[in-house]
């Protein structure tokens, strides 16, 4: 187990030093993403709306022992080309996650997707069901606003969300927002962490995954024919674990509560999401190389 980094200096350090950013080119479509680790099993990382790749440092840090670790920035995020819809779906991230597993050469792998990162890897193992995810691994998995049962609240979450972004910009969103991530409990290291992936973010890209938050639903993905596991930090206020367990249970799975931490548990609790993550990989599944 790795001791836990005390600063944001110390992080950024270990971000170039250990994760860093890496450029993949396929045709027009441009990506960028981080890696780390090796082993027999491929560990495919999605972020959330409000993130990037490098809110995966901890657990790649702890994860990278046991498996080869790729975490992708989302089309719009990072360096990634963006979608060319305006309103994506789920199922235009799902196809642009198959051109960059095949671009990388990933054959099998086992799918974890954090926040609206668990929409995008439903979707995919949903477009394709004989595709290249062995396992399908869902943290805070974020529901989305596509269901009937949203319709009165659908447009006002997006109006507010972008609303925000226009009257504050990037770095005033993230200086607002970025707390209500972790729990009470999370220290100023992760604090400045989930602050300066949110002021990294690329507007349009954060506008183009706002329209998928407000018009899809993670249900529409479900079940999925692999193993599946759903995980929720118990003081995720974002993702709350009542909204987690009736993803759970449309995947016809238990939800498994991570005690101490909040909707950004790859920041505030790496270490143990890094061990339940291999526990369930462990004891369910298959080399995904």
């Amino acid at each position: 187990m790795r001791p836990k980094m005390t600063s944001h200096e110390q992080r950024l350090a270990a971000l170039d030093a250990h994760f860093p950013l890496r450029e993949l080119r396929a045709g027009a479509r441009r990506w960028t993403w981080r890696g780390a680790g090796r082993g027999d099993t491929t560990l495919v990382l999605l972020h959330g709306i409000g993130s990037t790749s490098a809110s995966w440092l901890d657990v790649a840090q702890e994860a990278g022992a046991h498996y080869r670790i790729v975490a992708w920035d989302a089309p719009g995020y990072g360096g990634s080309s963006p979608l060319a819809a305006a309103r994506p779906r789920a199922t235009d991230y799902a196809e642009a996650l198959e051109a960059f597993l095949a671009a990388l050469g990933i054959a099998r792998c086992v799918l974890v997707g954090h926040s609206l990162g668990a929409l995008m890897a439903a979707a995919y193992v949903a477009r394709y069901p004989q595709g290249r995810a062995a396992q399908l691994l869902l943290v805070s998995p974020a529901r989305g606003y596509g269901a009937p049962a949203f319709d009165a609240e659908r447009e006002a979450v997006r109006a507010a969300r972008l609303q925000v972004l226009a009257a504050l910009g990037v770095a005033g969103m993230a200086a607002e927002r970025a707390g209500r991530l972790l729990s009470p409990a999370a220290d100023a290291a992760a604090r400045d962490w989930v602050r300066w992936n949110m002021a990294n973010l690329d507007a349009d890209g954060y506008r183009q995954a706002t329209e998928l938050l407000c018009a899809d639903d993670i249900g529409r993905h479900a079940p999925a024919a692999l193993p599946v596991a759903c995980f929720c930090g118990a003081d995720d206020v974002v993702t709350p674990p009542a909204a987690c367990a009736a993803v759970a249970a449309a995947f016809g799975v238990p939800l498994l509560l991570l005690p101490g931490g909040g909707h950004a548990s790859p920041v505030e609790i790496p270490q143990l999401l890094a061990a339940t993550l291999r526990e369930f990989i462990e004891t369910q599944g298959e080399r995904c190389e």
